[in-house]
């Protein structure tokens, strides 16, 4: 077959790679197998550009049951339970098409932990929208939030916390990455590994369409001016079918039938029937014809890429296809054998009686390109001089808590819901969310967190902060940060300035990570988020995850009581490089960002929790974007209580505004308060009583009081005004 320059181009492969395919086969690839080495060898399935770097990470530690390379990684809490659990990202598509990207994406993260045998009990999301300003902000929000919301709710999984931002390098490209937490039995996860010859080969959920088709080619593209004309590229989800898939599967695993299951994320039946046969060392032989199809008149290349949602892919024990195709009957879902396990090595797919691809799988699977790209790091700026005042500290505190970046996300939140399943015990606008671990005492954190524009800055340092502010947030509820999961959104690598900066990223992150006993376990890598050569900021998400044993000692961010006393744990220095006070009151974005002290990080953390446990707290939370005073004023909105503080000596703005690291604010009852100092000044933790809790108003230092009346009206108004139009 002769294929073009544009043709190989279209699907995604260079002139160098279709040489390799074409030395791979000894001969010239047909349409649908010049598909399938396209969707496979595509950045976005391939990690070709990452492989070489994501290998630095620290992924094990005792409590690690499986890390990076299956559909999520899983973690043990003790008493036979696993954790399960993975961040996504969904960015291209719901650029596109908002709502149906932003749903499906919600719904592949759900299957990639179900798959594994977990029942889903928590979804969190990490969205980035360009400047409010831009024409397109406001209908991308909304389109994603709905999306978002529209898929979860229906499917009953909550969505307990996330985090959304602003910035115009996001204008032609937003990112939504999305996370999902499950509970699993680890006598019972399920692994992809196809095995057994002459083995079943099964496929479950949904039919087949057309929507989809090259959508992981699309995602390892940038855009141009011809974006929207991707949009058939987007899959199209229903969140109904994908909770009675959630049923179906997890019936099936209570039994001995499956021998390996995968579901069809990107690139779909390509993907899922590649990687299992990879991962056994196996061939599979498939009959297209007995693939379930919406449509009419599909082609072999069309059921092959298509990724339409809800489906799965499984190997059955000999014998038991008939119990499962009852389930799934019961389910009302689709049941074929499609195909075999055999031991030839080899994919072969036949349609219409003819065979339609004959491809090996190892070199296909695992033998995808893997590029050392060039590399150019990023040189930290030089630090900043002196800043002079915005103005009075008061109204500061208003602007930047009614600001895009330090709003109340209420107005998003509040379209998920939180609280079905009964067991979400700290709801959004939280440091970290908490989910009770049903029917025991456990209960676990999970949060997700990055500052992009430090990692702009410095992404070695900003990637280190990434995973240190999830740390953070999971230690202020009183849980011990167990393990993380990571998505990588960054440019185009083939610009050294960009691969420096994900060399940068990954780097920070690797010493947080063995600084602080905190493994990455699963993850996913998101390149090419780029319009017209502008990338978006470096962006890697971190998604945290953590466990307290007793969950009556955890503690939310709102103290609980008038005279409490509020304790300022870790050292202030106005750090102003990078604040969101210098870029929203002075309008700049310069300076380093904060240094983060990993050492200072670990002994404060660990006195903070240690604190918590031992019931001297009665409210914690962790001081980042807008520094000390929002930590305060938010502490205030939480528990509709007032508070009058004294700050810790030196240039007002900068104390008060400043994003110095490794810092908490913790309440306390007074008696308490001397028990907390007296332990901080014995252990080296720099401890500052701050002031009192009471009255109806924030007052500190020389600067008039706020109101939380005004307090209020500033932090939650501008969402909800930004979105009315």
């Amino acid at each position: 077959m002769n294929l073009s320059p544009e043709v190989v181009a279209a699907h995604g492969l260079t002139q160098d790679e279709f040489k390799r395919v074409v030395e791979i086969l000894g001969r010239t690839p047909n349409l649908v197998e010049l598909g399938i080495f396209g969707a496979m060898w595509s950045e976005h399935c391939s990690y070709k550009s990452s492989k070489k770097w994501l290998r630095q990470l620290p992924t094990e530690a005792p409590w690690v049951i499986c890390g990076p390379g299956e559909n999520a990684g899983v973690i043990d809490i003790g008493d036979g339970q696993a954790i399960i659990f993975k961040m996504e990202s969904h960015n291209h598509p719901s650029f596109i098409e908002p709502y149906q990207g932003a749903a499906t994406g919600v719904g592949g993260i759900l299957r990639d932990v179900f798959t594994m045998g977990a029942r889903p009990i928590a979804n969190l999301n990490a969205l980035r929208f360009g400047d409010p300003k831009h024409p397109k902000t406001r209908t991308l929000v909304n389109g994603v939030v709905r999306g978002i919301g529209g898929y979860g709710n229906c499917v009953g999984v909550p969505t307990v916390g996330g985090e959304c931002t602003f910035h115009p390098s996001y204008n032609g490209n937003i990112l939504v990455n999305a996370m999902t937490v499950g509970l699993a039995r680890t006598d019972k996860i399920f692994y992809s590994a196809a095995a057994g010859i002459g083995n079943p080969v099964v496929y479950v959920g949904s039919k087949t369409g057309r929507d989809g088709i090259h959508g992981a080619v699309m995602a390892s593209a940038e855009f141009d001016d011809k974006s929207e004309e991707k949009r058939p590229t987007v899959q199209v989800g229903d969140p109904f079918v994908e909770k009675l898939l959630i049923e179906a599967c997890l019936e099936l695993m209570e039994s001995d039938a499956i021998v390996a299951i995968q579901d069809m994320g990107a690139a779909g039946l390509t993907s899922s029937s590649f990687e299992m046969a990879s991962k056994g060392g196996v061939g599979i032989e498939l009959d297209l014809d007995q693939v379930p199809a919406r449509e009419p008149k599909m082609t072999a290349y069309e059921l092959m890429l298509s990724e339409s949602q809800e489906r799965m892919l499984m190997i059955l024990k000999p014998g038991r296809e008939d119990v499962a195709r009852l389930i799934f009957e019961k389910w009302e879902l689709d049941f074929a054998v499609i195909g075999r396990v055999t031991d030839t090595g080899r994919m072969i797919l036949k349609k219409d009686g003819a065979i339609a691809a004959d491809l090996p799988v190892a070199p296909l699977a695992s033998n995808a390109p893997s590029y050392d790209r060039p590399v150019r790091m990023t040189v930290p700026p030089a630090a900043l001089g002196d800043v002079a005042p915005a103005g009075d500290t008061a109204d500061a505190l208003l602007h930047l808590i009614g600001s895009p970046d330090l709003c109340s996300r209420r107005w998003i939140w509040r379209q998920y819901d939180h609280t079905v399943m009964g067991d979400t015990l700290i709801q959004p606008g939280g440091d970290a969310a908490l989910v009770r671990v049903h029917g025991t005492q456990k209960a676990v954190a999970v949060t997700t967190d990055c500052t992009p524009r430090y990692c702009k800055a410095d992404p070695e340092m900003g990637g280190t902060q990434a995973v240190v502010e999830t740390w953070r947030n999971i230690t202020a509820t009183g849980a011990l940060p167990l393990a993380v999961t990571d998505c990588m959104n960054f440019g185009n690598p083939e610009r050294p300035e960009i691969m420096g900066q994900f060399a940068g990223c990954i780097e920070g992150m690797r010493k947080a990570c063995l600084a602080l006993d905190y493994p990455v376990v699963s993850g996913n890598v998101s390149l090419y988020n780029e319009t017209q050569g502008q990338g978006v900021l470096p962006t890697p998400a971190i998604g945290g995850v953590g466990l307290i044993q007793d969950l009556s000692k955890a503690v939310k961010v709102a103290p609980k009581a008038d005279g409490e006393v509020l304790i300022l744990i870790g050292e202030t220095r106005g750090h102003l490089g990078q604040s969101i006070y210098l870029r929203e009151l002075l309008g700049r974005e310069d300076g380093p960002p904060p240094p983060v002290d990993l050492a200072v990080e670990r002994r404060n953390g660990d006195f903070v929790r240690g604190q918590i446990l031992a019931g001297h707290v009665t409210a914690c939370h962790d001081i980042s974007d807008g520094g000390l005073l929002v930590a305060v004023a938010e502490m205030c909105l939480a528990a509709k209580r007032g508070a009058g503080i004294s700050l810790p000596s030196g240039p007002a703005h900068a104390i008060a505004f400043g994003e110095d690291q490794g810092r908490y604010v913790l309440a306390a009852a007074p008696e308490a308060a001397e028990t907390i100092l007296a332990a901080a000044r014995t252990s080296g933790v720099p401890a500052f009583p701050l002031g009192k809790v009471g009255g109806d108003a924030l007052t500190f230092g020389g600067s008039r009081a706020i109101s939380l009346r005004e307090l209020q009206t500033a932090h939650e108004g501008w969402l909800p005004r930004y979105m009315e139009g």
